[in-house]
């Protein structure tokens, strides 16, 4: 009997240690408010990173909504100078999260100001492949975030929800010989008028190969770019139930075509991320996600067919 009962809580144990969340979740009391998303952002400068937005979204939300739930909403979006670089290199879908986004929300009624980004367990999920360099830029992100936090409380959200859809949804533009330039030029002006009649707002466009060459460096790719993409229904509606998603807010659309390969590829990752490691079981929230997924897929078919 002893052997069955310590096989089950061993058994139990080992669930618990493997049940572990998506999100690296902070919170640490800002009551007069002197914790800022610059002093982050600023935090992350110090430490190696390079900004792509911090996005303050109290503004839009009033204007366009009327109201907000939140004193702080912050969506920053950040990537190492170095570590981010290797990683895109040698796997160029990690440009999904490059850069990487980190939430910055604390509610009207709140003291604690809350901090929510992915772990590189779960971005490995996402990816499809795990690697060092993701342990390594984790190792960085949560470096900086205790080094200006020092007295926030750590912990992973709770277990996600299970989820059999793509986690990155990519498509592939066959350029069959055709001059490259041309190509990409014809496709970023066929995304530029794709995301606008449908609510998608560019807050950012990376030329992240123009840092990859930067000093006479080689580059595997003739172009890389990245697109900060955002729709502010799809983030405010989410917020009201699962402020910690902004951790996949905006979303980084990735295009690239590789020198020795004859076709673009772009991808994202998908709303089910949203669904699955935030757990946005909330149906108003799923309905405005889905809605986002499918036009964003839409557009890539568009420019792509």
């Amino acid at each position: 009997m002893k052997k069955i009962v310590s096989l089950i809580v061993a058994l139990f144990s080992a669930s618990v240690m493997f049940a572990q969340g998506d999100l690296h979740l902070f919170e640490v009391d800002n009551k007069n408010g002197s914790i800022t998303p610059d002093a982050i952002e600023k935090a992350f400068v110090k430490n190696g990173f390079k900004i792509a937005i911090n996005s303050e979204m109290n503004l839009p939300y009033t204007k366009q909504f009327k109201k907000t739930n939140f004193k702080v909403y912050n969506l920053l979006t950040v990537y190492h100078s170095k570590l981010s670089h290797d990683l895109v290199k040698k796997h160029p879908d990690a440009g999904v999260f490059t850069p990487l986004g980190v939430g910055i929300y604390q509610g009207l009624n709140e003291d604690t100001l809350h901090i929510s980004t992915l772990t590189s367990e779960a971005q490995a999920k996402i990816l499809g492949f795990d690697d060092e360099l993701l342990k390594s830029i984790e190792k960085e992100v949560l470096k900086t975030i205790k080094s200006v936090l020092p007295n926030a409380k750590h912990k992973l959200s709770e277990d996600s929800l299970k989820e059999s859809r793509d986690l990155v949804t990519k498509y592939e533009l066959g350029l069959d010989g055709a001059d490259w330039e041309e190509m990409k030029e014809e496709l970023e002006l066929g995304l530029e008028n794709g995301f606008k009649p449908v609510g998608f707002v560019m807050a950012n466009y990376l030329d992240f190969n123009e840092e990859l060459v930067e000093g006479g460096k080689l580059s595997p790719f003739d172009f890389y770019v990245t697109y900060s993409i955002c729709k502010l229904k799809v983030i405010y509606t989410v917020s009201q139930t699962r402020p910690e998603a902004a951790a996949f807010a905006p979303c980084t659309l990735m295009v690239y075509k590789k020198k020795d390969e004859d076709k673009i590829v772009m991808g994202f990752p998908g709303v089910y991320n949203w669904m699955s490691s935030a757990r946005v079981d909330n149906k108003d929230a799923q309905a405005v996600l889905q809605k986002a997924q499918d036009d964003f897929e839409a557009i890539l078919r568009e420019v792509t067919e």
